[in-house]
């Protein structure tokens, strides 16, 4: 599904006032909520990753991270961005950024926000754990299924 057919499907979910829609095509999946007092969705990886095009999306969260070992022995989830947009580790200008390299996370901590269609797309950890890279820098592109966070994961 490329980020034409995406903003079509956004437009209408918009256009019909829907609260909730989900979608699944083949490996892909899409959900979109809206309401309350921030936006999270869920989606799957789909088979190939969407256009470098500037993505008109709806606010989605990251997938699952992948595990990879690390020589200690400890697991290694890497934090992969959902969709196409800008990479923020603070929700404004001047705060404290939501994560840093040796913090602990729980599941469900906001761990960055992802800005997309003038829409904010906060990025919640799947994994608890202690952040051990930030691959992006603030204020720069992301693109689907790039890293964004490694966590260590806790045995």
């Amino acid at each position: 599904m490329n980020s034409d057919a995406i903003k079509e499907l956004l437009d209408l979910v918009q256009a019909h006032d829907l609260a909730e829609f989900e979608l699944e095509d083949g490996g892909f999946k899409l959900r979109v909520k809206r309401g309350g007092p921030h936006i999270v969705t869920h989606v799957m990886p789909g088979p190939a990753p969407v256009s470098a095009a500037p993505l008109t999306a709806a606010p989605q969260a990251a997938p699952a991270p992948v595990a990879a070992a690390v020589e200690d022995g400890a697991q290694l989830a890497i934090v992969k961005s959902p969709i196409v947009g800008t990479f923020y580790r603070s929700a404004e200008p001047g705060a404290a950024a939501f994560v840093n390299v040796g913090d602990t996370v729980k599941k469900g901590q906001v761990l960055c926000i992802i800005e997309a269609m003038k829409l904010m797309n906060e990025i919640d950890s799947e994994y608890e754990g202690e952040i051990t890279n930030v691959y992006v820098e603030n204020g720069q592109p992301v693109q689907y299924g790039e890293r964004i966070f490694a966590i260590r994961l806790r045995g």
